[in-house]
């Protein structure tokens, strides 16, 4: 689902005659986030596709990968992740994760099984159905990450994750301030 509903984005020239009017356009900081929204959504529709053509979504594709990462980390001490770690990791509702289980379920690539030591509390993990699938999808996948971040040295690859990071810390403590506490509360 594309974040930006622009297809061309406004020349720079039109980014200045706009901050005539609206004196708090900075245009260079427009220029850069726009450009930054617009790369998000060709890269995502890159991906989309491919997962598409293997019968999955992005957000079931997010959960078999947080399980994936789970069952081969071997400081995990339990088989599997709950609902609730699985929806905080994904920075999605329980709601959604629990409509994102459940069709994993119903395909057969997650279980979810009674936890050992609190038996009220369910976990979630990978069925052999879903490790096969990750090994026949990711390496195609891991290509095209390849294939879409050529264009870059491996240095300029770098410094791209340096400064989407620099602007990832920022738009977190941006986030957390005072501004959006009292909209979350309206």
């Amino acid at each position: 689902m594309p974040h930006l509903i622009l297809k061309n984005l406004p020349r720079y020239e039109c980014l200045l005659e706009a901050a005539n009017t609206f004196p708090e356009l900075d245009p260079s900081s427009c220029e850069a986030f726009l450009h930054l929204l617009r790369t998000g959504d060709e890269a995502f529709l890159y991906t989309e596709r491919n997962l598409t053509e293997h019968g999955i979504s992005h957000g079931r594709f997010g959960v078999l990968m947080l399980l994936w990462g789970e069952s081969h980390n071997p400081e995990a001490h339990r088989h599997g992740m709950t609902p609730a770690e699985l929806a905080d990791q994904s920075n999605v509702t329980r709601a959604t994760m629990t409509g994102l289980i459940d069709t994993l379920v119903r395909d057969a690539f997650v279980k979810r099984t009674a936890d050992k030591d609190d038996r009220r509390m369910m976990r979630v993990a990978l069925t052999p159905k879903a490790e096969k699938f990750l090994e026949r999808l990711l390496p195609g996948h891991f290509q095209r990450m390849a294939a879409l971040m050529n264009p870059l040295s491996q240095s300029e690859q770098k410094t791209l994750v340096k400064l989407l990071n620099k602007i990832l810390q920022h738009a977190s403590t941006l986030n957390a301030g005072p501004a959006s506490k009292s909209a979350a509360a309206r």
